[in-house]
């Protein structure tokens, strides 16, 4: 089967799947670290963000605020939380989306949202058909399923999936069909002969499909990955198909073929993929940026002085707050997208600190 049918079937199987199994899987005790798990910071600035958004579309009475890849809803009780107590406003005209391929996590979201659950007007797989407002989506991308190619002497191969003995192994498959080469020449990307590479064309349908139902508003994406001049070069000529397990990936070739369903699959995102799909849908690209930068527009810089007179909650927030920030964690592994339709282009609060991409 091809690498994609493989993932696919690990992560999302209704019954077997990795996503499927556990209403949360990151955090200390899973298998992965997200933002959302450093605590209640990351959503406290981002409902900066969603705020002025809302006050960008002139304060509407009703703002779809949707979460993708939402989880047990702790993001969403995060932003719902700060905006309660800072922009009491805005909280008034949320209505609040989750979409979750988990039903084990969709069932779970209601407890989690406790006192917010009432602003909960649609909890599903799938998005809504159309919206207006703000989509979210944290490491979303990353964790659809991608192809997989190979340039050999003869041309581009599909790489698939087979059993050698009782292990699952990867191999060249038949030449690659025009839908893998036609995204690479989008993207401008040119493969030398022996590189592999991840052609994430779920994510690119993705990314269109939620651009479609977005009748006025943002789209804010934040995930992993390059821009294809850097994710399609010698730095990556092995691809990034990567697993998770208790916060440690098996270097071994292959390794995420083993156990599967019982850990994370990941691979990083094409930005320049994911950038040129919104605008053919006819959004704008209104920012690219590190977390960190996006965070430091957001005034995460100011909460370092904050003082509760608790000293070791003051402590944990600022822990917290370079875990989000620094460079070679999450603050620079982790890109911003923000993309707008039929808002202009507005200088938003998160660029204050100008488009920097490392």
């Amino acid at each position: 089967m091809r690498v994609a049918e493989f993932i696919d079937l690990a992560l999302y199987h209704p019954e077997l799947g990795y996503y499927a199994t556990a209403p949360q899987r990151s955090g200390r005790g899973g298998d992965f670290f997200t933002s959302v798990d450093v605590g209640p910071l990351f959503g406290q600035l981002l409902a900066v963000q969603l705020a002025e958004m809302w006050r960008l579309l002139d304060r509407p009475a009703a703002f779809d605020l949707v979460e993708a890849a939402a989880g047990n809803g702790r993001l969403a009780r995060d932003v719902l939380d700060a905006t309660r107590a800072n922009h009491a406003d805005f909280h008034a005209a949320v209505r609040l989306h989750l979409v979750e391929a988990s039903a084990r996590a969709r069932a779970a979201q209601a407890d989690t949202l406790g006192p917010h659950a009432t602003r909960l007007a649609s909890s599903g797989p799938d998005l809504p058909a159309s919206f207006a407002g703000a989509l979210v989506a944290n490491e979303l991308l990353d964790a659809l399923p991608p192809r997989a190619v190979v340039m050999r002497e003869d041309g581009l191969h599909e790489r698939v999936v087979t059993l050698s003995g009782d292990a699952f192994v990867e191999v060249d498959g038949p030449p690659a069909p025009p839908e893998l080469t036609a995204y690479l020449d989008r993207v401008g990307a040119r493969l030398e002969r022996g590189w592999r590479a991840e052609v994430n064309l779920a994510a690119e349908r993705w990314v269109a499909g939620a651009a479609r139902r977005l009748t006025r508003g943002f789209l804010i994406f934040v995930d992993y990955g390059h821009e294809a001049p850097r994710l399609y070069s010698a730095s990556h000529a092995a691809g990034t198909i990567a697993s998770f397990s208790r916060h440690a990936s098996d270097p071994a070739p292959g390794g995420w073929l083993k156990a599967p369903g019982t850990q994370d699959i990941t691979a990083h995102v094409d930005l320049t993929g994911v950038r040129l799909a919104a605008e053919r849908e006819g959004l704008e690209t209104l920012a690219l940026l590190d977390q960190t930068y996006f965070l430091l527009g957001l005034g995460a810089a100011d909460r370092l002085g904050d003082r509760t007179g608790d000293e070791v909650a003051d402590l944990k927030r600022r822990l917290a707050l370079k875990t989000l920030l620094l460079p070679g964690g999450l603050g620079s592994t982790h890109k911003v997208l923000v993309f707008g339709r039929a808002v202009g282009r507005p200088r938003l609060k998160a660029t204050s600190f100008g488009q920097r991409l490392t």
